[in-house]
């Protein structure tokens, strides 16, 4: 299950709108050691498909529920210690992938998570440009 500002985080009850919610950034905490992952997940891809002799791209639901990851580490101690050794919170609800992008970078240098043994991370990877942050502004980018 995934939080969002300390409550569970149910998309059932303000349906997900791939036209807006792109994806979102977050952590993972392992409540046995305390170590965390920081993270950022889309909520929907694109798929392209035949009809009628023409390509239509679609978007269908990704594995963000049952997502933990993409760090070996992570997945390896979910695995060992189970999934009730885990929380997942929602840090930011983010509407494009550039903001996603941006808010991860963020969070891994605010917390310095590629230099501290206390988080996962071991490596970090971005590629964001300014006009696609239009919607994002300074105040935006406190964590829920």
């Amino acid at each position: 299950m995934w939080y969002y500002r300390n409550e569970v985080f149910d998309p059932a009850e303000g349906k997900l709108d791939p036209k807006v919610d792109v994806g979102f950034v977050y952590v993972i905490t392992n409540l046995v050691s305390g170590k965390k992952y920081i993270g950022k997940k889309r909520f929907f891809s694109s798929r392209t498909k035949q009809v009628k002799g023409k390509k239509k791209k679609t978007k269908i639901e990704s594995d963000w529920r049952s997502y933990y990851g993409s760090n070996a580490a992570i997945q390896e101690d979910v695995k060992n210690l189970g999934e009730s050794n885990f929380r997942r919170d929602i840090l930011y609800l983010c509407n494009s992938l550039s903001e996603c992008s941006y808010l991860e970078l963020k969070e891994q240098v605010t917390n310095q998570a590629i230099l501290s043994p206390q988080y996962y991370n071991d490596w970090i990877q971005i590629k964001v440009t300014r006009k696609h942050l239009k919607r994002l502004q300074l105040s935006d980018v406190q964590p829920a």
